[in-house]
């Protein structure tokens, strides 16, 4: 997730957080097509259709989302907060040389612990 943040500067970073059982596997990076590439995220539909079709065929699950904020801090703004679903997946946030996880529940962003470990 930070390559993928380093290497879209300065525009914002999006991809997709494969797993099973509520724990993350793989980030996968994915095409911001965002209007406004500098200071929003939209991931590529396509690439979400992709991963939920996956899943259903027996894939990865799709446990959630990563985006950067390449002039902000690792927590939600009030941007995502106004477009997030409330579908409860995991949102990772990059900003400079930190990364928090974010649960996106009905009633709003609510901060994980998280333990990096090696496989």
């Amino acid at each position: 997730m930070r390559m993928a943040a380093a290497d879209a500067l300065p525009q914002e970073a999006c991809g997709l957080l494969l797993g099973a059982s509520g724990i993350i596997d793989r980030a996968v990076p994915v095409r911001n097509v965002a209007a406004e590439p500098l200071r929003h995220f939209e991931i590529d539909p396509q690439a979400l259709i992709d991963a939920h079709r996956a899943e259903r065929q027996g894939g990865p699950e799709l446990i959630g989302y990563f985006h950067s904020h390449p002039v902000g801090r690792a927590a939600p703004s009030p941007t995502d907060r106004a477009r997030a679903s409330g579908d409860g997946k995991v949102w990772a946030i990059i900003a400079k040389d930190d990364v928090t996880f974010w649960t996106d529940d009905p009633e709003g962003f609510a901060e994980l612990s998280y333990r990096i470990t090696d496989s």
